[in-house]
């Protein structure tokens, strides 16, 4: 069988004398989509923050494709492929969209590769095309989310970790999310998605992890774990939880 994309073996995460992940395994394939759900602290937005480097694991190692990337500073691991779109966006509100889309490719030194990829990008998400020029902080929610999104996608990623994208979005904006990860899949893309909407992440998703505090509690496809209203009714108390 062909080594995972991304391998997570024991990881274990702590704050001070909390201890958020336990022993946590996880595996990813080139081109699957998963995703992680969970009850709020479950430790889903702590495996995502592990796997990018933006908090150290008390133990346990992370690899993508092969390298260990476990304790690597975040910058050095999205040289190996990986891009994270955090909860919250984290987008820079006083610089300008394309500003803040140049930003996700300072890693990279093709000129010509990242010009096309801008094009790209702006061709996915037209209103970024639109406000340009406009500082990111006077965008709404849901175009701040697409920035985010595209400044993720401009590093090229190989594996593409989603943090509550949909998260305070209103409805048709939700759609519009999913429907960007369903392409992204499509072209080829591997992802964790970690999505508040537990029955459309499920649904969507090659397999979905099920975390409780902060361990994984059950794994498979939507059809294993019953399908997604199912799922989230048994496992979650309800069709949509929260990080």
């Amino acid at each position: 069988m062909v080594d995972p994309l991304l391998s997570v073996r024991g990881l274990t995460v702590r704050y001070g004398s909390v201890t958020a992940l336990h022993g946590v395994d996880l595996d990813v394939h080139q081109g699957e989509l998963v995703s992680l759900v969970g009850p709020n602290g479950a430790g889903k937005s702590s495996t995502l923050a592990a796997v990018s480097g933006l908090v150290r694991p008390a133990a346990g190692t992370v690899t993508v494709a092969g390298d260990m990337v476990s304790g690597l500073a975040p910058e050095r691991v999205v040289r190996h492929g990986v891009a994270l779109v955090p909860e919250g966006r984290k987008i820079f509100t006083s610089l300008t969209v394309a500003e803040n889309l140049a930003l996700g490719a300072t890693i990279r030194r093709d000129a010509a590769g990242v010009a096309a990829d801008l094009e790209r990008q702006l061709d996915r998400f037209p209103i970024l095309r639109d406000r340009c020029s406009q500082q990111a902080g006077l965008l709404s929610g849901g175009e701040q989310q697409q920035l985010a999104i595209a400044r993720a996608l401009m590093s090229r990623p190989r594996l593409l970790l989603l943090d509550e994208p949909s998260l305070g979005l209103a409805p048709r904006l939700v759609d519009l999310v999913f429907e960007t990860v369903a392409q992204l899949r499509r072209e080829g893309l591997t992802i964790v998605l970690v999505e508040q909407n537990a029955t459309r992440a499920v649904e969507l998703a090659d397999r979905t992890s099920i975390l409780r505090s902060g361990r994984i509690v059950r794994s498979g496809t939507a059809e294993e774990l019953g399908g997604g209203a199912a799922m989230a009714a048994e496992y979650l108390g309800g069709a949509e939880v929260g990080s």
